[in-house]
């Protein structure tokens, strides 16, 4: 691989449960935006500044689970219609003047003192500035947020403040805007971008206010209601306050207070949300109302919602001595894929959004992201997969229909789904680079649906949870599969079957040259994906109870000769494998152009979205040898080795002992790795390789992808849930190297040189795991009694060992390499 150097943030300070940031940088405000999100599962708040507006350097966005409108705009001759997860009402304004000044508003001019930090653990926003007006005026300003683990309605900010060298009056003032846009994009400000009008707005009591708007489309009712009040020495103040619910402008509130010289002064900040989407709500204004007036103070939910972390990093934590960079961002990845999926989706219908509810990139849509992010959900809160998981099942009316208007049975989910999974890929798309809308042909990765498949499949496998597999699971994945099938098409010349008009992972090729239509003949990843869903089907129906299997066969459709062509199919789906062994990523692969690698990275320096490049040099990267992203290799990341094995066998085809060497040798330095995801990928492939240094290197590239931007401005438009998965997943499944296979727990750690131990919890089929590894022994506790015993036989370094129990053992290991 390409070494990088490490990318720092400015004035960035790493804690195994922080990470504070010293000194205002307008230009790192956006990525520090992202990175501080807080979020729990409902509702995501970005980090902004609570006295900033939308500008260019700040963008205070917030967003709910599986909230969505569409909007159309007219763009060369042609009215297109895009969905986004909305931009809610923004909340967290508030902000002061003394006496009659100016608001404040921080900027690198009034700022005398400034550190930012994000707790972890405590799952916490803390701001400290110290501050100077015009006429020499300093006051202290330290803020707290949380957005409540607790109940997913609250929210809350503490603005304190401390006039340090004046005694004056101090005016406070907190909106609630209703007027905000999706703006967080540059390349998206050209379509249209209001979602929401005013509906309603009201004063609550002396202290509070509330707002109502609707989103234009979808006709969802967002209602927010917040108080204000005052504490000084442990004592409320009851100020006067000033009140305006223009419909047109953000609704405020504003107080003011005598100040003291030295004396500190805290404003809460209560905030209620609630919308026409949740489960049991009438009248979401009237639950805000009532929620806020409940007269909660910020340490009492502050409490409260950081003992819910405390639980979840009792579950969930990863901790790691000798490296404190990869053990302070291991949790800043559980941190917010816990903010974006938690607990409380059980109650929402909401899918995972690759981009987090962190930011407005990829519209807020759910892609295939989720499938480098369930084995983390899976194995320490299967509810928290389910609710994820069940959202694909309530989609599969959609996805049937979806499948028939394209001539194909079964279900074929959306490749970016949103509200309702009817696709939502746009039709065109802006390149950056030129400034040009093009089309946009990425709706044919049909591989989306194979892996959903595959994330049905591992939740059974891993939580043993056949009643969801039964009501839910097992329905989803032969609907993918009769899809799977029926896109197979038989050749009597060659007697395989072959599948066309299909993109894979890879995305920078949409079509041959040449061609006319979109699509390649036999992407050997969609197509081996098939050949293993088929698999996993035949072997569901063996599982299911009898009677929910007669069930299934017959609401499906599916028939004895059904079933035969899928047998065949399994037997019979083409691959093309050259004589050395390198598999071709499509058919007509080899016949592409070479392309000077070298040369583009001494032109343009940063090449990962090679394809926006050689487009706005007038050429297609459909016409060489280069990808986006691992494709192929893919198969490697997802499956075991005995399973591809399998694969080859069942297809006729001679399965080398050395197939992933090979073409990972072949495909990486063709590779740009313009995702993220394709660090993931190549870093455990490396580590099945037994390329241990290589592994590592892919493994800090990964870990570093957000928390310092390494792609150069995409994570301020919202985190990359995928890589955040990933990194966890390596450490699992190639550090810790702890496999949960359908017949055994299988153990073979590799821990990297710089970590000196490594402890970890996971939570299998009903029973907790926990491990304690070093460079030399694993000790284990299994969560097992004589009543409930561990479910599986437990295989440490190649070798079964019986009696692990609640008492923990020890074992020495010696890491092995299989034969790859």
């Amino acid at each position: 691989m390409r070494r990088h150097k490490k990318k720092k943030s400015k004035g960035e300070v790493l804690s195994p449960w922080s990470i504070t940031y010293l000194g205002f940088d307008p230009c790192q405000e956006g990525l520090r935006e992202a990175l501080c999100t807080l979020g729990n599962g409902y509702m995501g708040v970005r980090g902004a500044s609570p006295q900033v507006d939308a500008s260019d350097d700040h963008y205070p966005g917030m967003y709910l689970a599986g909230l969505y409108n569409k909007t159309p705009t007219k763009i060369a001759g042609r009215t297109i219609y895009n969905e986004d997860m909305v931009n809610c009402p923004n909340w967290i304004h508030i902000t002061f003047r003394i006496g009659e000044g100016e608001w404040f508003t921080p900027k690198s001019e009034n700022i005398l003192e400034y550190s930012q930090e994000l707790d972890m653990r405590a799952g916490c926003l803390k701001r400290k500035m110290r501050v100077k007006d015009s006429r020499g005026r300093i006051t202290l300003v330290e803020t707290e947020r949380i957005v409540s683990m607790k109940d997913p309605h609250l929210a809350a900010i503490r603005h304190r403040m401390t006039p340090l060298n004046y005694d004056g009056y101090l005016s406070i003032k907190s909106t609630l805007d209703g007027t905000v846009k999706n703006w967080g994009v540059k390349r998206y400000r050209e379509l249209n971008c209001q979602h929401l009008k005013h509906k309603r707005a009201k004063r609550i009591g002396r202290d509070g206010i509330a707002l109502s708007v609707m989103t234009t489309q979808s006709k969802v009712e967002i209602a927010e209601a917040s108080v204000l009040r005052c504490f000084s020495n442990g004592r409320e103040i009851k100020p006067k306050f000033k009140f305006s619910l223009d419909r047109k402008a953000p609704i405020s509130q504003e107080l003011w207070v005598r100040a003291k010289r030295k004396k500190k002064y805290d404003f809460e900040k209560v905030v209620a949300v609630y919308t026409s989407r949740d489960a049991g709500v009438q009248d979401p204004f009237r639950a805000a109302i009532r929620a806020v007036r409940q007269g909660n103070r910020f340490e009492t939910l502050k409490k409260e919602h950081a003992e819910c972390w405390n639980e979840l990093w009792r579950k969930f934590d990863v901790e790691i001595e000798g490296d404190l960079f990869s053990q302070a961002v291991l949790r800043l990845h559980i941190f917010h894929l816990l903010q974006t999926a938690s607990l409380h989706n059980s109650k929402i219908d909401a899918g995972l959004p690759a981009r987090g509810l962190h930011g407005e990139a990829y519209r807020g849509h759910v892609f295939w992201d989720e499938l480098f992010v369930m084995s983390l959900f899976d194995l320490h809160a299967p509810e928290i997969s389910k609710a994820l998981l069940r959202y694909r099942y309530e989609r599969l009316p959609k996805s049937r229909k979806y499948a028939t208007q394209n001539g194909y049975r079964g279900a074929m989910f959306a490749w970016q789904s949103g509200s309702t999974g009817v696709e939502e890929t746009q039709i065109v798309h802006l390149n950056p680079m030129s400034g040009e809308w093009g089309p946009d042909a990425s709706r044919i990765q049909r591989h989306v649906s194979f892996a959903i498949a595959y994330n049905m499949w591992a939740y059974w496998q891993r939580t043993g949870d056949l009643k969801f597999f039964s009501s839910c699971g097992a329905e989803v994945l032969l609907s993918i599969a009769q899809f799977g099938a029926s896109l197979a098409k038989f050749d009597k010349g060659d007697r395989r079957y072959h599948t066309d008009g299909i993109m894979g992972p890879d995305e920078f090729h949409e079509y041959l040259p040449g061609a006319k239509k979109p699509g390649f003949r036999d992407n050997a990843y969609t197509n081996l994906m098939i050949v293993w869903t088929l698999l996993r089907s035949r072997e569901a129906l063996e599982i299911l109870p009898a009677s929910d299997r007669k069930r299934l066969i017959k609401k499906l459709g599916i028939t004895r000769k059904e079933l035969t062509r899928w047998d065949n199919i399994i037997h019979q789906m083409n691959v093309y494998v050259a004589s050395d062994g390198v598999i071709s990523q499509f058919d007509g692969y080899f016949r592409l152009k070479e392309l000077n690698w070298d040369a583009y990275r001494k032109k343009y320096g940063k090449i990962g979205r090679l394809d926006r490049i050689l487009k706005a040099e007038g050429k297609s990267p459909d016409d060489y040898k280069v990808s986006k992203q691992a494709d192929l290799l893919m198969l490697f990341y997802i499956l075991p080795i005995g399973e591809i094995e399998e694969l080859f066998n069942r297809l006729g085809y001679v399965f080398d002992p050395k197939l992933l060497t090979i073409n990972y040798h072949y495909y990486e330095p063709r590779t740009s790795h313009g995702s993220t995801l394709s660090k993931v990928v190549h870093g455990y492939c490396a580590h099945l390789m037994g390329k241990s240094k290589v592994s590592w290197d892919w493994f800090l590239e990964v870990c570093r992808s957000d928390i310092h931007d390494t792609q150069g401005g995409t994570t301020p438009e919202g985190i990359h849930c995928g890589v955040m998965g990933g990194s966890l997943d390596m450490v699992q499944r190639a550090f810790a190297g702890v496999h949960i296979l359908s017949d055994r727990v299988k153990i073979n750690p590799r821990l990297p040189k710089a970590w000196r131990k490594l402890h970890l919890k996971l939570f299998c089929r009903g029973h907790w795991m926990e491990f304690w590894i070093n460079h030399h022994r694993i000790t284990c506790v299994l969560e097992s009694s004589p009543q409930k015993p561990f479910p599986l036989p437990v295989e440490i370094g190649g070798k079964r060992v019986d009696g692990i129990g609640n008492q923990k053992r020890s074992f020495s290991y010696r890491s092995h390499i299989e034969s790859i």
